[in-house]
């Protein structure tokens, strides 16, 4: 087995395992990045030591003056960077606590997200971030919101009145309410609708958003829940909510600056969460029962 070190070099380097990476890519990636002079030594002792699977995503510091051994040491010793991944729809308090446990933090960390990120729910982009493990809160919402700011750069709304932080919050009321890219611009256009005669929107998700809580931040809702008295219940009041109610992805987002005109005013997901429309009540009782049984 080559365990040597490539050369008498001491300065050390990042080295990135990617999400997904196989125990064979990241032999070859060391090899080729002159880290190590064999994949195949490398790739033989993790698997004769049994840590296939074991090694973690996330940016390292590795030097060719450390030999096959000492490097696998500080693959194994945890990156200095990690990546989380934070998916769409996601609210705040939930993002909070992905990085909490993704960084190895405590709650002090979820506070301080909270803190830093009051009044930016739907601004903070879902992605997936590289971070070091001593990072701050306020350094991650600010990495958030820039990326916001990057990501929906020449976006204007057109087609409504709305501004744009307006389509903001119609875009995180998709992004909860929809499944797929297709149905996303047509539900958009459809919430216009109802906003244009007064038609109060009826958002679930809106509602699961003023009752939820961490036992269950997006709750199946019972009768008196949609008797709330609060701005974000949709049933009670008319219009959109007053703010976001989670952070939407780019699709979403795209959708709610450019909806598609229809004259639908309903929609419905079946068990199999295909979508259907109707123009009248009559037609949408009629899919509510055909579907959903």
């Amino acid at each position: 087995m080559n365990s040597q070190a490539v050369s008498s070099d001491k300065n050390f380097s990042f080295f990135v395992i990617n999400k997904g990476s196989s125990v064979s890519q990241i032999g070859d990636k060391l090899e080729s990045s002159g880290f190590i002079k064999s994949a195949l030594a490398f790739k033989f002792y993790i698997r004769f030591t049994g840590q296939t699977g074991k090694l973690q995503s996330g940016q390292f510091k590795l030097s060719p003056s450390l030999n096959l051994f000492q490097n696998i040491n500080v693959l194994f010793s945890g990156p200095v960077e990690v990546w989380v991944t934070i998916p769409e729809g996601l609210r705040r308090e939930e993002i909070a606590q992905r990085f909490t446990v993704a960084l190895g933090k405590d709650t002090v960390f979820t506070d301080e997200f909270l803190q830093a990120s009051k009044g930016k729910e739907g601004y903070l982009f879902p992605d997936t971030y590289l971070f070091p493990m001593d990072v701050t809160a306020s350094a991650v919402v600010l990495k958030m919101t820039d990326t916001f700011s990057v990501k929906t750069q020449g976006l204007i709304p057109t087609g409504s009145n709305l501004s744009f932080a307006d389509s903001v919050i119609l875009a995180s009321l998709l992004e909860r309410e929809t499944k797929t890219d297709k149905e996303r611009p047509i539900v958009a256009g459809i919430i216009l609708n109802r906003i244009k005669i007064g038609m109060p929107l009826q958002v679930d998700a809106s509602v699961q958003y003023a009752v939820g809580s961490s036992r269950d931040w997006w709750p199946i809702l019972s009768l008196a829940d949609l008797k709330i008295k609060s701005l974000y219940n949709t049933y009670e009041n008319t219009g959109l909510p007053p703010a976001p109610i989670a952070n939407p992805g780019l699709s979403s987002l795209k959708a709610a600056f450019a909806p598609e005109s229809s004259d639908y005013l309903y929609y419905i997901h079946d068990t199999s969460y295909q979508i259907h429309y109707a123009t009248t009540l009559a037609e949408h009782n009629a899919n509510v029962a055909k579907y959903l049984k």
